[in-house]
């Protein structure tokens, strides 16, 4: 008869310690991002921040990501070592409606006195080869125990919705041919990409077009749209722009 080792207890106590200190981290970033959210609803015109996800490996996952870190696996590595090397064990992923959108709620929550930020990756300005576009932002968030404040890092992904939305099927379909995606469909990922970038620019522009239409009257906007061509009351609302 085969007798199974028994359980480790205190490492799987300190197992759940660790993954909790992640969610609480989680958490504290989850909670800044919903007041600023909350803010822009509520005392501006535009809110940057469509909505926010979050999510913490579990026990399986933080193993095989340990393993692809040559991190050792048969507990003599410390929870220290374990969290400066994995630092995606907590992750909030922001998705906004712009570009520039994404740029200003990073920014927002750069500056709070108590974020960190480790590290950013811009894969914006600077696509993945499979055309993977997204910000990418490691910051450190304390979490205030019993025993004292714990320095936690959190993974903050910031996406547009149609970044979001090509992420999400490159997931799906490299989760249906298990990593095996066949060469025309890799091909065809990347022309999404590309198009959903275009997107992204198009509306963008559009944006910075109705915002540059804001301030004039409502008579002139109307014509603008109309495709009216400029009369003496568009050149005086200019001028008093320009003044």
């Amino acid at each position: 008869m085969t007798v199974e080792p028994a359980p480790d207890f205190g490492f799987v106590s300190d197992l759940r310690r660790f993954l909790l200190e992640h969610k609480f981290g989680m958490d504290e970033v989850v909670t800044k991002l919903s007041i600023l959210r909350d803010e822009f609803a509520h005392l501006h015109d535009e809110n940057p921040i469509e909505h926010v996800r979050s999510r913490i490996k579990s026990p399986e996952s933080l193993r095989e990501k340990m393993v692809r870190k040559g991190i050792a696996v048969d507990g003599s590595a410390s929870w220290e070592e374990i969290r400066a090397t994995v630092c995606d064990v907590a992750g909030v992923r922001v998705v906004c409606s712009f570009v520039s959108d994404v740029v200003r709620v990073f920014e927002l929550l750069a500056r709070q006195v108590d974020v960190e930020v480790i590290e950013v990756r811009d894969y914006i300005s600077q696509p993945k080869a499979n055309g993977y576009r997204s910000l990418h932002a490691i910051v450190r968030v304390p979490v205030f125990l019993s025993e004292g404040p714990v320095p936690v890092p959190v993974e903050v992904q910031f996406r547009t919705i149609a970044m979001d939305f090509w992420a999400s099927l490159e997931h799906k379909i490299y989760y249906k041919y298990d990593s095996e995606v066949p060469a025309d469909l890799l091909a065809g990922l990347r022309e999404a990409a590309d198009n959903a970038a275009g997107l992204d620019t198009t509306m963008e522009r559009l944006r910075q077009e109705i915002r540059g239409l804001e301030d004039l009257p409502a008579d002139v906007v109307a014509g603008l749209r109309r495709g009216s061509g400029p009369d003496a009351s568009f050149v005086e609302s200019l001028r008093r722009l320009d003044g």
